[in-house]
């Protein structure tokens, strides 16, 4: 295919302030609701200007180049991107994150629109490098990074990958009840729920969970014994997972709690949660699956990568 060939398809978000007049109607009500609250209205209007300058900026730059399309990113679990596709993310770290894991391959480019407000691990480029870089991709000339994704596939066929992490417990503050098995090892379990982390997400919600449990047991026992949780390479063929508060009862065990999951050793869970069991990915609790009793979820490395582009 022609460099210029390639469709781009950009994945934009709605601001605070844009979420704030979806709910309250009028900027006027959202500015009363958030001053009355005592906090500065003023932010939500520096946000906004600065992601519409942004997207402006990037949309010169697609229209400079050719075909492209705008997509919001809560229609992207159910988007159809072409194999060939260039796909942009103008956003926080996240939602390049949760974009990535809907893709097959495709190079994701993380714009970040505000630089001093966002740290931006996955958005290396502002709106201004757009114009060169799209050449560079459509052309293989610019670097990617691989990501190995994490996937969770229920017994009845339905299907859901992360790029950071999988969320598997209730929906709700309660106990998840579950068996779970890796390699020759099982157990009834009794928890707030477990993460399986990818590379990616290494550094994130698994690390906290480790370090907090480290740190209480420390405390606990008063061992002085230093641990420091080393995440690992966002392209590593393994998963780690982590069970969150495990409780030890006469129909429950507490053992099986930390461990790494590889394509020859996948993790299985049998859900014993009534009607709240769920599974989400990447923090996204709305596009979540349901894993509900007898439901049995595999969860093991996707045959997907995610590339990004660096």
């Amino acid at each position: 295919m022609n460099a210029n060939e390639h469709k781009t398809v950009l994945v934009v978000r709605r601001t605070r302030l844009d979420e704030l007049v979806a709910k309250y109607h009028t900027l006027s009500q959202a500015r009363f609701y958030i001053e009355h609250l005592g906090a500065d209205f003023g932010d939500y209007l520096r946000e906004s200007a600065a992601y519409a300058a942004a997207l402006q900026a990037v949309v010169q730059a697609l229209e400079a180049r050719g075909r492209y399309q705008i997509v919001d990113r809560a229609l992207v679990p159910n988007f159809v991107f072409g194999a060939d596709d260039i796909v942009v993310a103008l956003g926080q770290d996240g939602m390049v994150a949760n974009t990535m894991k809907y893709l097959d391959g495709q190079p994701l480019i993380g714009v970040n629109p505000e630089p001093a407000r966002w740290d931006g691990l996955l958005l290396p480029f502002a709106p201004a490098d757009l114009a060169a870089l799209l050449g560079d991709v459509a052309a293989n000339r610019r670097p990617t990074r691989a990501v190995t994704l994490a996937e969770a596939r229920l017994s009845d066929g339905q299907v859901l990958r992360a790029a950071n992490d999988l969320f598997i417990g209730p929906r709700s503050h309660t106990s998840a009840l579950y068996d779970i098995a890796l390699g020759d090892r099982q157990e009834s379990q009794s928890s707030s729920g477990l993460i399986v982390a990818t590379g990616l997400g290494s550094s994130a919600w698994i690390k906290s969970i480790v370090t907090g449990s480290m740190g209480i047991a420390r405390a606990v026992r008063g061992a002085s014994t230093d641990f420091d949780y080393q995440p690992f390479a966002w392209d590593a063929p393994r998963l780690d997972f982590a069970v969150r508060e495990p409780f030890p009862s006469r129909s429950s065990t507490a053992e099986l709690v930390y461990g790494q999951v590889t394509a020859g050793q996948p993790l299985t869970l049998r859900s014993r949660m009534p009607d709240h069991g769920v599974i989400f990915s990447d923090g996204m609790e709305a596009d979540y699956l349901q894993f509900t009793a007898g439901m049995q979820a595999t969860i093991g490395l996707s045959d997907r990568q995610g590339c990004l582009v660096v």
